[in-house]
């Protein structure tokens, strides 16, 4: 893993999550947090989407929660830069010590990844280098069933400008199953998902921890 520029100076690390969906990642996260497997809370949690249901799981417990809607943006005449800074604004607003990308369903650019250098994680249903982009699950299924691959994955990795193509933090190899449906598959996917993110939180922190941590 390249050195990054993650400095956490207290006895827990702050985390803000993007999610902007059902959130089952999230939820990883701060189940993992609060059971004291990560040196970590999770700060807030940030979606474009106001009906996601990662907002009602940090509700829940209390987490605070913002939405910036693309959609919304969009409709105000806004531009995608003036959006990226936006959310970045957002997620300043929380204090990250590092910030989480998951299941969060759009690309942030320059104008976030500068507010934040070297403190941004993803979680992708694929290997590097294989199905960057949306719909990585179906599109390995697929390859799977026409002969192409025997395997899938997940990665976390660090974000870059180019899609789903930073440096690789943890990542796992899944075998394909001769006759597995498409949500046998994606059911496995996400129970490694959960797996793999809270671990490469958990290296992320580990090797960039000061003495203070202890």
């Amino acid at each position: 893993m390249q050195k990054q520029s993650v400095r956490v100076q207290k006895s827990v690390a702050r985390l803000v999550v993007l999610a902007s969906g059902d959130g089952s990642n999230l939820q990883a996260l701060l189940d993992a947090c609060a059971a004291g497997g990560l040196p970590a809370c999770v700060a807030g949690v940030v979606s474009n989407h106001a009906g996601a249901f990662a907002l009602v799981r940090a509700a829940r417990l209390g987490v605070p929660t913002a939405v910036v809607s693309w959609k919304a943006w969009q409709a105000h005449g806004g531009d995608r830069s003036g959006y990226d800074g936006s959310v970045a604004e957002a997620v300043q607003a929380l204090q990250p010590d590092l910030v989480v990308l998951a299941g969060w369903m759009l690309v942030l650019g320059p104008r976030f990844l500068d507010q934040f250098p070297g403190r941004v994680l993803n979680l992708h249903p694929a290997l590097p280098g294989a199905f960057a982009g949306t719909h990585a699950i179906e599109r390995a299924w697929q390859a799977g069933r026409a002969g192409h691959i025997r395997q899938t994955g997940v990665m976390v990795h660090h974000v870059v400008p180019e899609i789903d193509a930073g440096p690789v933090v943890h990542c796992e190899a899944i075998d394909l199953r001769d006759g597995e449906s498409l949500e046998e598959l994606t059911v496995r996917v996400h129970a490694v998902e959960h797996r793999v993110l809270v671990a490469a939180v958990g290296d992320v922190l580990g090797a960039f921890r000061a003495p203070s941590l202890g």
